[in-house]
């Protein structure tokens, strides 16, 4: 929390989530059965752990919300490597699924199916949402199958996604503080997030991760949607150019 608040404003940036409805904190981060919302403390990481660190920043007016999967040491069990690798292929699954004309509510199809072929569930209690000059708004994004009538993309809209997978049940019990939102099984989770933009033939991820410069972590990697890093689709995506 220290390093995201003190780089944030280093860059020119305010971190959102800070004193937003109370939250004390300048990210979230979520350990192992916590869903999201975790409120950053003074536990000791341990091997074995897996950590999800949400940042937003606020910077000339708008804000960019994104979250990224990270592994405390080498002893990653088995499971939770599948759990973190299905998470992330039916996140770019449902990346890819965005284009103009298309219905918001048929995102959620996309994770759900992938999810589930790969034996996991999707939380229901949370869900991804428009943003740009408003942390949060309209439209809803739904990580699982639903009729919502929640609108079509078109050029120009900014919203996230930002599936919460689960190993067990998706059921979810908020801690007394409020914020802090965990599985009632103890089950772990998994989550990755982007802020994208839908361009006239595609979309492309406004908290995108930097060629050359960000780490490919094995997600990335052993993906069988899309190796490497994700950059976007259509002509304005980054590796098209």
């Amino acid at each position: 929390d220290a390093v995201a608040h003190r780089e944030a404003l280093a860059r020119g940036c305010y971190p959102s989530p800070l004193n937003y409805h109370g939250f004390p904190k300048s990210c979230c981060t979520s350990v192992n059965e916590i869903i999201c919302h975790g409120i950053p403390d003074d536990r000791p990481l341990q091997d074995g752990d897996i950590v999800n660190v949400d940042i937003t920043v606020y910077l000339d007016g708008y804000h960019g919300d994104c979250s990224e999967m990270f592994v405390v040491g080498e002893a990653l069990d088995p499971v939770h490597r599948r759990l973190i690798q299905a998470t992330y292929d039916c996140w770019v699954e449902s990346l890819n699924f965005v284009r103009p004309g298309r219905a918001y509510k048929d995102i959620g199809g996309v994770i759900e199916d992938r999810v589930v072929r790969d034996g996991f569930t999707s939380v229901k209690n949370f869900c991804g949402h428009g943003i740009g000059s408003v942390f949060h708004t309209s439209p809803n994004i739904l990580h699982f199958k639903n009729n919502e009538p929640n609108g079509v993309m078109a050029p120009g809209h900014t919203f996230t996604i930002e599936p919460m997978i689960c190993e067990r049940g998706a059921r979810s019990v908020t801690w007394p503080d409020a914020w802090t939102a965990a599985t009632v099984d103890g089950g772990r989770t998994a989550q990755f997030e982007h802020t994208l933009l839908v361009t006239e033939d595609g979309v492309v991820p406004l908290t995108g991760k930097i060629p050359g410069e960000s780490p490919v972590q094995f997600w990335e990697e052993e993906s069988d949607v899309h190796q490497g890093l994700w950059l976007g689709t259509g002509a304005q995506a980054p590796w098209s150019s």
